[in-house]
This record gives C-alpha cells, sequence and structure tokens, in this order.
C-alpha cells in the first residue's frame, strides 16, 4: 500500500483547499498550539488521545429523530416514521431514496455520534496515525502511560477500521502514518478486504501485547477507555467477515476464521468474561414477566435485566459479559424508546413478523423450516417446521423462546398501569392477572388508532409488535428511567461468532458447544446432536439473529452472508405485521399481512454497501485513473 495518502483523507474534503489544510495539519485540535508544541507536553499528549476517541458512534437509538437505523433498515423492524416522515432516514431508504451525493445514512443532522461515517472515520483514523507515530518521542510525565496510550490508539484505529469495512467494504486504502501535502496522490490503491482485515488485527495484536493496556476498566476515573478485550471482540468479528461469501473473494477462511475466534474468545474468559448469568435485582425485574411462569419469568427477566443495565467500572462488576459499551449517554427521551404509543407521540421501532418467526418454541423447535421460512416471496405464507408440535397459529405467543418475552412487546402482553395508554374503548385490555389491577394487557388488535396498526400514525405500531428489549421494566411517563449506553461488544457476540466460524470450519461438536451456552443462559434446550454441517449452520445463524435480535447485527449479517452478485430479496424486500382481530366472545383472530404494499426498495444490490460520497469518489477517480466508488453508484 502506497503511503502518500493522509492529504487525502485528513478531513476528506480538503483537496481543494491545499493551504488551509496544510495549515490545519501543523495545529493542535484547538486551533492554537503545533502538533509538536503538543507532542512537547504530557498533558496536551493525553488530551490529542482523547481526540481519538471523540468519532466513536453512539449507535442504539441515537441515529436521526430517535431512530435506531440498522435495525429498522433490516428485516428485524419497521420505522414508523417510514410514512409519516417519508423525507426521515427509514422514509427515504425503504423508497429507495439515496445516491452517493445525498445518502440518507450518512447524511444525518445528528449529535449522538451517527451518520457522514466517511469523514468522521478517515479523521479519526489520521489521528490516531499522528498519534501512533510521535509517541515514542513525545513528552510523557509517566513511561506506563506511553505505553498504553500507544496501544490504545492502535486498537481506536483498527476500531475505526473495522467500522469503514462494515460500511463500505473493500474500497479503502491503508493508513499506517500520516504525511505531508507534498506527496504524490497517483500512488494510491484500494487495498483488498483480506489486507484490510489482516491491517486491523495487526493493530489489534500491537495492543494486545502491551502489558500495559488492561483487560478491563475498573476505576470510574478510566469509564470508556479501550481495553485489551475490546481487541479481541474486533478481531474476532472482523476475521468472521473476511470468511463471509460476500467478503472473501473465492477464499476459503473459515479455518482461519475459527482459530483466531477460539483464541480469543478463550483470552476473554481466562481474563474474567462470562455471560450476565443471574437476576441481580429481582424485586424490579422477576415481577416484570410474572404472567408468563416462574421459569421462564427468570430466563426472560435475566436477559432483559441486562440490556437496561450499564456496565460498571469496579474490580468486582455485576456485569462481566460487556466488553465495551458507547460513552455517549441516551436522554431521558429513552423512555419511550419502542412504546411511543403510551404518551400518544410515536412508537419508532416496531419489530417484524419476520423476526417474530424466528424465536423458536421452549422445546427448542424452530417456529419455521429454517433453509426455506416462507412459500412465497412475499413471506405471506409460512412454511412451518413440521416436527414442531407446540406452536399454534391460533395461539402464536404461546410457548416461546424467554427472549422472545424480553424482547418484544405482543398482544397479550402485560405492563404496569403507570405506562399510561391511553384508555380509550378498546386500546387496552383490563384482564385478570397475578399482579393484580397494576397490569394492564397492550392490545395490538386492528381499530384502535395508538395501539392498533395503524398506516400512518407515529403513536400506532406498524407490525402488531413493539420493542421491549432495552426499555427499562418501570419506565414510563410517570416515571422516567434514563436509557443505557449501547454495548458495542460483548462476550455473546464473540461466542456465537466462533460458533459460526466453527460450524463453517467443520468443528460441529465446538459450534453446537457455544450455542449451546447461549440458550442455557435463557432456559433453552441443546441444540440436537447429529445436524449435519448445513443444518447446523442455519441454527447458528438464527441463533444470532434472536440473540443479538436489534443490536444493529442483523442488517451486516444478512449482507456479508449474500454472494457478491445477489442482492436481499428473499430477507429484506418484503416485511409482515400480524393483523389481529377480537371476536365478539374476546377471542382473536391472527392473520399475517405486508406493512406496506410494493414492499421496500432499499433490496438491491447496491444496498449491499455505502456510496463513497460523491465528491470523494470522484476526486479519488481524478487523482489515481481508478474507479473507487461501490457498484450501483
Amino acid at each position: 500500500m502506497k503511503k502518500h495518502i493522509t492529504k487525502l483523507i485528513v478531513l476528506l474534503t480538503c483537496l481543494g483547499m491545499f493551504a488551509s489544510c496544510n495549515k490545519a495539519l501543523e495545529m493542535a485540535p484547538d486551533g492554537r498550539l503545533s502538533l509538536d508544541d503538543v507532542f512537547a507536553d504530557s498533558e496536551q499528549v493525553a488530551a490529542f488521545l482523547n481526540s481519538c476517541y471523540s468519532n466513536i458512534p453512539g449507535k442504539g437509538f441515537g441515529y436521526y429523530f430517535f431512530s435506531r437505523g440498522p435495525v429498522v433498515w433490516s428485516d428485524e423492524a419497521w420505522d414508523t416514521d417510514a410514512e409519516s416522515a417519508a423525507s426521515f432516514m427509514a422514509g427515504r431508504l425503504y423508497n429507495g431514496n439515496a445516491s452517493a451525493a445525498n445518502h440518507p445514512i450518512v447524511n444525518v443532522s445528528d449529535s449522538r455520534g451517527n451518520g457522514n461515517y466517511w469523514d468522521r472515520y478517515w479523521a479519526a483514523i489520521r489521528n490516531c496515525s499522528e498519534f501512533i507515530q510521535r509517541i515514542d518521542d513525545a513528552v510523557v510525565s509517566n513511561p506506563a502511560d506511553r505505553q498504553r496510550w500507544k496501544a490504545e490508539a492502535h486498537l481506536l484505529r483498527a476500531y475505526y477500521y473495522h467500522e469503514l469495512l462494515k460500511w463500505y467494504g473493500a474500497v479503502l486504502p491503508i493508513m499506517r502514518e500520516p504525511y505531508a501535502f507534498d506527496g504524490d496522490f497517483s500512488l494510491i490503491e484500494k487495498a483488498t478486504y483480506k489486507e484490510l482485515v489482516d491491517f486491523i488485527v495487526e493493530d489489534c495484536d500491537v495492543a494486545l501485547s502491551t502489558p500495559e493496556l488492561p483487560w478491563r476498566i475498573t476505576m470510574a476515573a478510566e469509564a470508556h477507555r479501550i481495553t485489551k478485550a475490546a481487541g479481541e471482540a474486533i478481531k474476532s468479528k472482523v476475521i468472521l467477515f473476511a470468511a463471509s461469501p460476500q467478503n472473501n473473494d473465492g477464499q476459503d477462511l473459515w479455518t482461519e476464521a475459527y482459530e483466531i475466534n477460539k483464541q480469543s474468545l478463550e483470552n476473554l474468559r481466562q481474563n474474567g468474561y462470562v455471560l450476565y448469568d443471574k437476576v441481580n435485582f429481582p424485586q424490579t425485574y422477576l415481577s416484570d414477566l410474572s404472567h408468563i411462569g416462574p421459569v421462564k419469568d427468570e430466563n426472560a427477566s435475566r436477559y432483559n435485566e441486562y440490556f437496561t443495565r450499564e456496565m460498571q467500572f469496579s474490580q468486582t462488576p455485576v456485569d462481566r459479559e460487556t466488553i465495551y459499551q458507547s460513552y455517549l449517554s441516551h436522554d431521558q427521551t429513552a423512555h419511550l424508546d419502542g412504546v411511543g404509543a403510551q404518551n400518544g407521540y410515536k412508537s419508532g421501532t416496531c419489530p417484524s413478523q419476520e423476526l417474530v418467526d424466528a424465536y423458536e418454541t421452549i422445546d427448542g423447535q424452530p417456529v419455521l423450516n429454517l433453509e426455506r421460512p416462507y412459500l412465497d416471496e412475499k413471506h405471506l405464507e409460512p412454511n412451518y417446521n413440521t416436527e414442531n408440535s407446540l406452536y399454534n397459529p391460533a395461539d402464536p405467543y404461546a410457548n416461546r423462546d424467554p427472549r422472545f418475552y424480553a424482547s418484544i412487546y405482543y398482544n397479550g402482553s402485560k405492563r404496569y398501569a403507570f405506562w399510561n395508554f391511553a384508555e380509550a374503548p378498546g386500546s387496552v385490555e383490563n384482564f385478570p392477572a397475578p399482579i393484580g389491577a397494576r397490569t394492564r394487557v397492550i392490545a395490538t388488535w386492528m381499530g384502535e388508532p395508538q395501539t392498533g396498526i395503524n398506516p400512518t400514525k407515529r403513536s400506532a405500531t406498524r407490525t402488531g409488535y413493539y420493542q421491549r428489549k432495552f426499555l427499562h421494566p418501570t419506565a414510563g411517563t410517570n416515571q422516567i428511567v434514563w436509557g443505557t449506553r449501547t454495548k458495542l461488544f460483548r462476550l455473546g457476540e464473540v461466542i456465537l461468532n466462533f460458533a459460526e466460524a466453527a460450524a463453517e470450519a467443520g468443528h460441529l461438536d465446538e459450534a453446537r458447544t457455544a450455542v449451546n451456552e447461549i440458550r442455557k443462559r435463557v432456559g433453552m434446550p441443546s441444540l440436537p446432536t447429529g445436524l449435519s454441517k448445513e443444518e447446523l449452520i442455519l441454527r447458528v445463524r438464527n441463533e444470532r439473529r434472536v440473540e443479538l435480535a436489534l443490536e444493529e447485527n442483523r442488517y451486516f449479517d444478512v449482507r456479508r452472508w449474500t454472494k457478491p452478485n445477489e442482492d436481499l430479496e428473499k430477507t429484506d424486500r418484503w416485511i409482515t405485521a400480524m393483523e389481529i382481530s377480537r371476536g365478539q366472545d374476546g377471542t382473536f383472530t391472527y392473520k399475517r399481512r405486508l406493512v406496506r404494499e410494493g414492499g421496500r426498495q432499499n433490496y438491491t444490490n447496491r444496498f449491499l454497501w455505502l456510496p463513497i460520497p460523491l465528491n470523494e469518489a470522484n476526486r479519488l477517480r481524478a487523482i489515481t485513473g481508478d474507479n473507487w466508488q461501490n457498484p450501483g453508484w
């Protein structure tokens, strides 16, 4: 990879302003000191490292106007703003209204660290590279700090590269160090996907070999600093992505992915990372699901508790699963995230019927045939698993995986009365329940404008479901509970990364054991023995869909599992809902329906990757003579 790159991507819009950008390169972030001055002062060196953290995304529900971004852009959910506010991100995407000059995923007016990825991440990578180049000769009061800070810069650069690679694919150069403005830009070259992954792994390994870098942050004063554990999580993910059909360039990389993931998982375990396996606040979480039954209650509550509490920075944290969480806090509107109907505002993320279909019954049987889940292209004719004897289409929410109850509000879900859903006739049912008068049932049946399916009303559900996973059980209009920071990496994901790599590499027993560890946490039975490699891979992929539901993974998973010449029609074009009608006798009838006739338009091949911003792509072509743009843009 040619080294003459930094001048192009310092702020990525500087090519027409050489003089001003060159001047900026000699200045510190505050615009007053030169970089030589900065690295001659230990406190300024620490401040410059802090600038390397500033572009870590907030994710979660911090996309434009409290959207969950990739969650509602995939087949996991539908955004209620898609019709009522079609100019917002999801509405534009669903209509295929995107271009390299103006893409809704990128052009985001947002203060929570999402959007504008190309510019922000390259700026961060440039700062990290500058720091790495200068730190050995910088003035640093504590020698241990020098080594730790350098390791952090390597890990942060790896993080930003891994984010760029997820969004844009192999249209990136490798920047090892910054250079002056007098280089030859015509020599810049794109790296292959595997070369980029190797570079990311190399940066992680530098950090992992640094004794001064800890495995876990144990003091609040160091909250949100990056650790060796994050390095293992990044390695685990990028090599899994590299081996996947979309990115492997015809190479079989599954054995390498298996070996790296196995070592990363072992290192995390040896350094104290374990699944969140206990309800630590039973007074809050166990009573919330008492209608489900004592066994499911414990399992669902454990899972719900994990996602509604933040990691702690102590020697003995309750949460030993979270590897790294965003430093950006959510605000009090998070208490409405998922069920905005309670105050007549917006429901936001409405889980899809496709996601609901992915949850097995409690006996461990998939509801649908995983190889071909639907008999028609629009997903209106489910292809039921003939070996499942517990699922009843007339009572579809009974006997399901506890993670279903912990993640999704459905017709019949019970909540505390202080949620204050509008008590309009038929909108909220007052059925008898074990915890008495404080309980309500969230009804999603047709006809009621807030909690029933409505094509345009923002406070209504589009799908018959609301999101529960990240919502604290006691949060409501009269009791604000601030949202938790997003868990960017957690052990559960690494375990599933390993399971997938192991299955694809032919280590079926190890893959099955890893998946079973995830299932045991929520009381689900082990996967059956004797599954073929193809059957096991399908089960692993479905386990990812359920365990990592609504965490932004599905958006990237369906893309990396897609071959370069394919599109997302089977998963992302047609999204369905459950239309629920109540008869005179009080019983409910369930009927599948499309959320929107015509489906989504963001399923075509070009939507596998984001486009490089048009101006930047044009500059790259003019300077190098090569087309850097992703296909279709």
